[in-house]
């Protein structure tokens, strides 16, 4: 009986290795030897958090707002948030969400899809810009070396993020946090664009002639 059992196992052992073999030669001549890809195809990077990293935000104000409906008040989030790479682009965005965590989320990416090109000269802006939005009214002044960042508030905030590291402002009208953003970032889209100058040629010495 032992012989016989060994004599079974043996022959399960040898099907089960022809099986495999034969599974992998068809395998190679299908795929010619490469894996198998998934049905839904290669996937694609994710391409969403690249520039998460190289953005900087910074919460503006969280709020707690109500809204008034047919069975009572409906409470909420409010969030403002500035964002910014430190090298030119800057942006703001607004939202609302059932908890903070989503109002940010939401605010995030307004702000991505609405970004400032701030033109910049020697870390400093081209020229003066004043700008009135509503109740908010905002100056931007030009500054030397090693002056500053002379702001308040959400401007400061946002020129910090914007990469502007000398600079005058004023603030002036209303103290709301919103308003003074947005009023912030609409001065600095409309600085315009300096190009650089090009260098001139070398001018040539005129040749004189020797009169004999």
């Amino acid at each position: 009986m032992s012989e016989d059992i060994k004599n079974s196992t043996n022959t399960n052992k040898n099907k089960t290795e022809i099986t495999t073999g034969a599974a992998e030669t068809v395998a190679q001549d299908v795929y010619g030897g490469k894996k198998k890809m998934d049905r839904r195809g290669p996937r694609r990077p994710d391409r969403r958090n690249d520039n998460r990293d190289d953005m900087e935000q910074r919460i503006l104000e969280v709020a707690r707002v109500t809204r008034v409906m047919g069975g009572g008040k409906r409470m909420s989030f409010r969030a403002c948030v500035a964002l910014g790479d430190k090298k030119g682009q800057v942006g703001v965005g607004l939202g609302k969400g059932a908890d903070v965590t989503m109002a940010v989320n939401k605010a995030v990416n307004k702000a991505k899809k609405d970004l400032v090109k701030v033109s910049m000269v020697n870390d400093t802006i081209p020229h003066e810009v004043f700008h009135k939005m509503g109740a908010a009214k905002i100056m931007f002044k030009p500054a030397k070396q090693g002056r500053g960042v002379i702001a308040g508030g959400v401007a400061r905030v946002i020129l910090e993020l914007a990469g502007v590291k000398n600079v005058t402002s004023k603030t002036l009208g209303t103290n709301n946090k919103i308003n003074n953003a947005r009023c912030t970032i609409e001065a600095l889209r409309r600085l315009y664009v300096v190009e650089p100058k090009e260098k001139k040629e070398d001018k040539k010495p005129l040749e004189t002639k020797q009169v004999k």
